[in-house]
């Protein structure tokens, strides 16, 4: 895999806030991946997410054991680190992979949940 997948720039698909914590919600199978720093992750974070930084998602990716059959929802502060997690995850073979619109800062701007 070239060095083009770390590129935070293009389009990937999105999934709002409120259609991700309406997900959540529910009895889902969906996975959120947060790609910010653990330091990031720890200052608050949705519910339920697994961190791991975009700069050791590659490395980390086979030990996440994502199914091909799952959702994955990627997360980070503003919507860039999760785009090239997304492409990722297409190239893994996980079709089924978001990102957060807007990230984190549009979680919060809706005054959704976050656990420390």
């Amino acid at each position: 895999m070239d060095l083009l997948w770390w590129l935070p720039f293009g389009q990937v698909p999105e999934i709002n806030s409120e259609e991700l914590h309406d997900q959540l919600q529910q009895e889902s199978t969906l996975v959120v991946v947060d790609v910010r720093t653990q330091t990031e992750y720890e200052a608050g974070h949705i519910d339920g997410a697994v961190n791991v930084p975009i700069t050791e998602l590659k490395s980390r990716l086979a030990s996440l054991e994502l199914l091909e059959d799952r959702p994955v929802v990627a997360v980070c502060r503003s919507a860039h680190r999760s785009i090239p997690a997304v492409r990722l995850f297409k190239r893994s073979g996980i079709e089924d992979s978001c990102q957060l619109q807007g990230g984190m800062l549009a979680w919060e701007k809706a005054g959704l949940p976050t656990v420390d």
